[in-house]
């Protein structure tokens, strides 16, 4: 049998969560927290078409009720993904304009105002809500990957990464992204390399932490990615 060449050494978040380590269900909770929330917030305001503070607090209370209930440790990968047992959950929860008894404080470490901005930029909103859910987590998903591989390389590494692969200008070649930052051509393309592949096993780590199954993992892979895992 062929090796996997993806890893497999993180744990899934979704497993975590019924954990009976409370430290290790705080844990995995905080990181869908950190995946979803944004998320959740512009599919309340674009597809609920809930007002700016509705959208908040369904989000905030949602997350709430999430943990005190424990309630996504209920999740059966049989059934469906995780992502979508998390949007009916919310869809549920925004429907019925459920109120959890004790919220997130409103602006704890959820930046709406960031979430409002690209709102704002959006033009092209094709599709159904569905559809512009599994969107902007894919968004999330690149973003928290891209901010991981942030911590792992060193400062000039990663500005060339993100000046070659995420800036929205005309793409430098290697000969000038090599005088930028001092460097020959061959050190640009070498360093470059190096992040890339970072990049993608930060992007599978990710992948690997939010689903419950390898099937689950192997699927999200293929959709993001492109290959097979």
């Amino acid at each position: 049998m062929a090796t996997s060449l993806f890893p497999t050494t993180r744990r899934s978040v979704i497993v975590a969560l019924g954990s009976d380590d409370a430290a290790e269900r705080t844990r995995a909770f905080d990181t869908l927290v950190a995946l979803y929330w944004k998320p959740l917030y512009k599919y309340a305001r674009v597809a609920h078409h809930r007002e700016t503070a509705d959208a908040e607090d369904a989000t905030q209370s949602f997350l709430a009720r999430m943990f005190e209930r424990n309630a996504l440790a209920a999740y059966d990968a049989a059934k469906a993904s995780f992502r979508t047992f998390l949007r009916t959950l919310f869809d549920r929860h925004v429907a019925n304009d459920v109120k959890a008894s004790q919220r997130l404080k409103r602006g704890g470490g959820l930046d709406f105002r960031a979430a409002e901005d690209e709102i704002e930029r959006e033009h092209d909103r094709g599709g159904s809500p569905d559809d512009y859910f599994q969107r902007e987590w894919v968004r999330c998903v690149f973003a928290l990957a891209v901010e991981r591989l942030r911590g792992d390389v060193s400062a000039n590494d990663f500005a060339i990464f993100e000046a070659y692969d995420l800036d929205d200008s005309p793409t430098l070649s290697y000969r000038e992204l090599g005088e930028r930052f001092d460097m020959t051509e061959a050190t640009v393309t070498n360093r470059l390399a190096a992040a890339r592949r970072k990049f993608r096993a930060a992007m599978l780590d990710v992948l690997r932490e939010v689903t419950a199954t390898d099937r689950e993992f192997r699927a999200e892979v293929r959709a993001l990615l492109g290959v097979d895992a």
